[in-house]
C-alpha cells in the first residue's frame, strides 16, 4: 500500500490535533457508553464547538433570504459590512468606514491559516510568522502553509506577549504577528494597544483574533481597533458569538490597506461568504439580547465545573475571558497535559484537551471547554463525587 504522504513529496501535513483524542475517546465510550446507544457516555469538552441553539433570528433569515440564486460578492453584501460596523460601534464604540475597512470572510479560520500566504505574495522577503507560544494550533500551521517560520512569542505571566524579548534578526523578518485576546486556550488578556503601538513602530501588521470578545469577564470587551486602524486588522466571527459555527461567517476589519489587498486575493479566489449566511450575519449582528443570554450560560458552567474539579483536586484560576478553563496539571500526577487528560476520560468521562496541542508551553495543562449544557456537566460531579483525582 502506498504511503498517504510519501516523505520525498515535501510538505507532509502532521496529524489534526484533535484526531489525537481519540483513543481516549474510545476509551471513555467503553466505560461509559454511548449517548448515541442510550447511555449518558462522556461529555465531550475538548473542542470549542458550541453546543447552544443558535437564536430564531438567525434560522429565519436563513430559510427567507431569498439569496440561494446569485452568487454573492466575494467583500460580503453592505448590508453585511454595515452591520459588522454597526456591532463594532455598539459593543466596542469604535468607528470604521464599512466599505473600505470591513470585509466578510468564510469564518475566522480559513483566514487564519492563509492570511501568511497571501501577505507574502506581496512582501515576498518577509518570512516569520509571530504569535503566542500558548494558542490555536493554526496561528503555527499558517505560517507553515505560506513557507514561512513559525516564530512564538513568550508570554507575560499575567498575559499579552513578552514583544521585547524578540529576537531582532526574526522582528525585521516578521511579515505579520498574531494576537488573540481573550487568549484560546489561557483565557488571559492581551494589552491590544501596546500590541499595535509596537507593529507601528516596527512597520508589522497586527492581526488580532478577537472571536472571544463578547465572552470577555475582566474589565469591558476589546478590540485592537480601539487605537485606530493603521496596520492592524481585527478578526471576528459568528461562530462562538452567536452559536453559528456550522454557517461559517465572520469578518476581518481595520487598516484599509491590508483590507483591501487581502479583499482583492480572496475574491480571485472565489472565498464568499453564501448569500442566505450573510442574510442571518445581518440578523444576529443587530441582535445583543441573545449573546447576553449565552453569556450568562458560559458564566455558570464556568464556576459550576471549576467548582467540581476543584473538589477532586484539580484547583484553578477562572479565566479573563472565553469558555475554557485553563487547568494546571498537579506536580505529583505524571505525564503532563496527557496524563490528566486520561485520568479524566477514565474517572468520569470527561474529554478535554492536552495543553500541548496549543504549544510546548502548555504541555502541563488542560483545556476544558464548558460547551456543554448543565445537565451533562452534572453527570462529571455525578461520577466524581467524593474522589481525589490525586490519591490523597
Amino acid at each position: 500500500m502506498t504511503e498517504r504522504h510519501p516523505p520525498d513529496r515535501g510538505f507532509s501535513p502532521p496529524p489534526y490535533p484533535y484526531d489525537r483524542l481519540t483513543g481516549m475517546r474510545i476509551d471513555a465510550e467503553q466505560r461509559f457508553g454511548s449517548e448515541a446507544t442510550g447511555d449518558r457516555g462522556p461529555i465531550d469538552c475538548s473542542v470549542g464547538t458550541p453546543n447552544d441553539p443558535p437564536p430564531p433570528v438567525a434560522i429565519e433569515a436563513l430559510a427567507h433570504s431569498g439569496a440561494e440564486r446569485g452568487y454573492p460578492t466575494s467583500p460580503g453584501s453592505l448590508a453585511y459590512r454595515e452591520a459588522a460596523a454597526g456591532w463594532l460601534a455598539r459593543r466596542f464604540g469604535v468607528t470604521v468606514d464599512p466599505v473600505s475597512c470591513v470585509a466578510a470572510c468564510v469564518g475566522t479560520k480559513e483566514f487564519v491559516a492563509s492570511t501568511a500566504h497571501y501577505l507574502r505574495l506581496r512582501t515576498p522577503d518577509r518570512d516569520v510568522v509571530l504569535f503566542p507560544e500558548i494558542s490555536y494550533p493554526t496561528y503555527a500551521m499558517g505560517a507553515q502553509l505560506a513557507g514561512c517560520r513559525p516564530v512564538p512569542v513568550p508570554e507575560l505571566p499575567g498575559g499579552g506577549l513578552a514583544l521585547e524579548e524578540i529576537d531582532p534578526a526574526d522582528r525585521q523578518r516578521a511579515l505579520l504577528l498574531w494576537v488573540n485576546s481573550p487568549s484560546n486556550p489561557t483565557g488571559r488578556l492581551t494589552d491590544l494597544g501596546q500590541a499595535a503601538t509596537w507593529g507601528r513602530a516596527h512597520a508589522i501588521p497586527v492581526f488580532s483574533d478577537e472571536c472571544y470578545a463578547e465572552f470577555t469577564w475582566s474589565g469591558e470587551r476589546r478590540t485592537i481597533l480601539e487605537s485606530g486602524v493603521d496596520g492592524v486588522v481585527a478578526v471576528h466571527s459568528l461562530s462562538k458569538r452567536s452559536n453559528l459555527a456550522g454557517v461559517r461567517a465572520g469578518f476581518f476589519a481595520g487598516d484599509p490597506d491590508l483590507v483591501g489587498f487581502l479583499l482583492d486575493v480572496r475574491r480571485h479566489g472565489g472565498l464568499m461568504v453564501p448569500g442566505p449566511v450573510q442574510a442571518a450575519a445581518v440578523a444576529v449582528f443587530g441582535d445583543d439580547a441573545h449573546v447576553d443570554a449565552q453569556r450568562g450560560r458560559y458564566d455558570e458552567r464556568l464556576r459550576y465545573l471549576r467548582g467540581v474539579l476543584g473538589e477532586a483536586g484539580l484547583p484553578m484560576e477562572l479565566p479573563d475571558g472565553g469558555f475554557y478553563l485553563w487547568v494546571p496539571v498537579p506536580d505529583r500526577l505524571e505525564g503532563g497535559g496527557w496524563g490528566l487528560a486520561d485520568v479524566l476520560a477514565r474517572s468520569a468521562g470527561l474529554l478535554t484537551s492536552p495543553g500541548d496541542l496549543y504549544g510546548l508551553a502548555g504541555a502541563s495543562f488542560v483545556r476544558v471547554a464548558v460547551v456543554q449544557p448543565l445537565d451533562r456537566l452534572a453527570l462529571v460531579a455525578e461520577r466524581l463525587r467524593g474522589r481525589d483525582l490525586l490519591g490523597r
